[in-house]
């Protein structure tokens, strides 16, 4: 299922001047101005406009709008189910607007079409009622687009509100028997080339698949990690939150649970952190290692989760953490995680492919590469819909690198962590299975440092699923330096 055509927006910070399209003609009013709405299609346009993430984006704008107009819980908590709604659902609701539009979608402007988008997430993905929804969304379009294609919006809206998602599902998307592949990408929103991505990594039948894909559209705990010798995890149990389902330094906040709320997290004692993430830095820290354990590389540490709970482990052990990101804004993010440390460490702006270290320095070493993100769809629910099939020729060639670089930094004996956000079968064990072509080094099973967890597989590596574990779709591989 191919994405939104992106193309350039015309302006929509004020409304269509044309003589069919002036707000305050045709019912000779102006249109009413709903905040909640504004606010949902401004961060809308920032995503699709300026690349932005609705993760960065939309935390300033609900701050705004709380001053400005004076939002409450309720409705925060709408701006942003419409926000993160509709673009996990863009793919769904692409497909039902081309359904209801006389032209393709390239030729509709894209802030009509995500005005489109808002009405059709609150007609067939929320409860509120038809009605509302259309009157809404067409007064959005007045106040954004201008009268002339608000009539064009609301005649749209109408014949979506004709059906309800399943009856939509049922027209727009082929029958799973005839084609299973676009099937599932039209009615869970992921497209094509991702579902048959993710459908080799997990293996199995239907149910496996959809249950997968289902969770990836399903909104996601926030997680906090607390940073041993810094926060002790009863210190974040406030409220409804509850203990992490595997990682001992987890706390899952209850639905709508504020983490700058917290003490030890706007101390920097504990962090915003998904709990495959803490695993990862607590299985190459508890990895066997014979010999000395005085030195460890976090190899790339922005924006600093992984490596402030490595840099606290160590603390805990007397060794020294350095922490190198090739970014220099990412390194000052990863500086900021690891403020107040309790034990040594280094954060240094380096290029770990060119490493600016000596071989054989380091007893263990964590590389989490830059990857697709596909197995952070939850969380970034943007990214399906602007991530490539070709993304992979620049990727899979830099994460072999990253190993190869990582091999070589660890000492013989020493161990190192191949991490990544992606399921994909290329970014995970054909990378790892490329280089150990190469280097001298051997396979740990990483499963015995996962205690307790399901479905782990065969090893020695790991990959986490959000549907079996309750985390981000993490990838493991741990390998002993030879």
């Amino acid at each position: 299922m191919s994405s939104r055509p992106r193309r350039p927006a015309r302006p929509h910070h004020r409304p269509n001047r044309g003589s069919d399209s002036r707000p305050d003609r045709g019912p000779n009013r102006r249109p009413k101005r709903d905040p909640v709405r504004l606010l949902a299609f401004e961060a809308l346009r920032a995503v699709d406009e300026r690349g932005a993430y609705a993760n960065l984006v939309l935390p300033p704008l609900l701050r705004q709008a709380r001053e400005r107009d004076g939002l409450d819980g309720r409705d925060t908590a709408l701006a942003t189910e419409l926000v993160y709604g509709t673009l996990r659902r863009q793919g769904t609701y692409d497909a039902v607007v081309a359904a209801c539009v006389d032209r393709p979608l390239r030729e509709v402007d894209p802030p009509v079409l995500d005005v489109l988008s808002l009405g059709a997430h609150q007609l067939l993905g929320t409860r509120i009622p038809s009605h509302a929804a259309v009157s809404a969304t067409v007064e959005l379009a007045r106040a954004v687009l201008g009268e002339g294609r608000a009539k064009f919006v609301n005649a749209v809206l109408r014949r979506i509100a004709a059906d309800d998602l399943g009856g939509w599902l049922r027209k727009v998307a082929p029958p799973y028997d005839e084609d299973p592949e676009e099937h599932l990408a039209i009615v869970h929103a992921h497209p094509r080339w991702i579902v048959s991505a993710l459908w080799d990594a997990l293996g199995g039948g239907r149910e496996d698949i959809e249950a997968l894909l289902a969770a990836d559209n399903a909104r996601p705990e926030v997680v906090l990690a607390a940073r041993p010798g810094r926060a002790a995890p009863a210190e974040l149990l406030t409220g409804d939150a509850a203990p992490g389902r595997w990682s001992p330094y987890a706390v899952r906040l209850a639905e709508g649970g504020d983490p700058g709320g917290i003490d030890a997290v706007r101390e920097g004692r504990a962090g915003v952190q998904d709990e495959g993430s803490q695993l990862v830095a607590l299985a190459l820290a508890n990895a066997p290692l014979a010999g000395a354990d005085r030195r460890w590389l976090d190899g790339c540490a922005g924006p600093g989760g992984k490596a402030a709970l490595l840099g606290a482990l160590a603390a805990e052990r007397g060794a020294a953490l350095l922490a190198a990101e090739r970014q220099p804004h990412r390194a000052r993010l990863v500086a900021r995680a690891l403020a107040g440390n309790p034990g040594p460490y280094q954060v240094v702006t380096a290029d770990s492919t060119r490493s600016a270290w000596r071989p054989g320095s380091f007893d263990r070493v964590l590389v989490d590469v830059p990857c697709t993100g596909l197995g952070a769809l939850r969380r970034r629910p943007e990214a399906r819909w602007r991530r490539r099939p070709d993304d992979l020729d620049s990727l899979v060639p830099l994460q072999r690198a990253l190993l190869t670089e990582a091999l070589r930094a660890a000492r013989p004996g020493g161990v190192v962590g191949y991490a990544t956000c992606s399921p994909h079968p290329a970014e995970t064990r054909a990378v790892v299975r490329d280089v150990l072509a190469r280097e001298g080094a051997e396979p740990v099973d990483a499963r015995p440092l996962l205690p307790d967890m399901p479905g782990l597989g065969e090893g020695p590596d790991v990959q986490l699923w959000p549907h079996l574990h309750g985390t981000d779709a993490m990838y493991l591989a741990l390998l002993r330096r030879v």
